[in-house]
């Protein structure tokens, strides 16, 4: 079951945790970087979840390849995280924010890129010959 679990639920999951039982904010800093050139990048909470959901995107898509009821479900379930993830941004003024906007529009990345690239895998398993 776990294998069915949306990657892009944890980052949606963190944001409720960091929004709603820590102090902190998404300007938060986290580490200051000192760059070649002299200047100082500060990596935000923010910065880190954008990081994170990008990389567990791109692990959504490569999972999204295979067929089968696992991935009809882990499909299923990131509409239902992008719905949740959409209703907070629009209903809760906790969520109004750039960064959970950026983070809802991965949701939804997610589950239009992985209903097509799935399609089109099912579509190749399943394709008959013309002889």
């Amino acid at each position: 079951m776990l294998g069915s679990l949306p990657l892009l639920a944890l980052v949606v999951i963190a944001y409720n945790i960091i929004v709603f039982l820590t102090g902190a904010t998404m300007e938060t800093a986290l580490v200051p970087i000192s760059l070649v050139s002299g200047t100082i990048w500060t990596l935000t909470v923010g910065d880190t979840l954008l990081v994170l959901g990008l990389l567990l995107l791109f692990l959504e898509l490569v999972n999204s390849t295979r067929t089968g009821a696992p991935t009809i479900i882990n499909h299923a379930l990131s509409l239902l995280v992008m719905l949740v993830a959409l209703v907070q941004f629009i209903v809760l003024p906790q969520f109004g924010t750039s960064i959970f906007f950026l983070l809802v529009l991965l949701c939804i990345l997610d589950v239009i890129a992985g209903f097509t690239v799935t399609i089109t895998s099912a579509r190749r398993d399943f394709s008959v010959s013309d002889n």
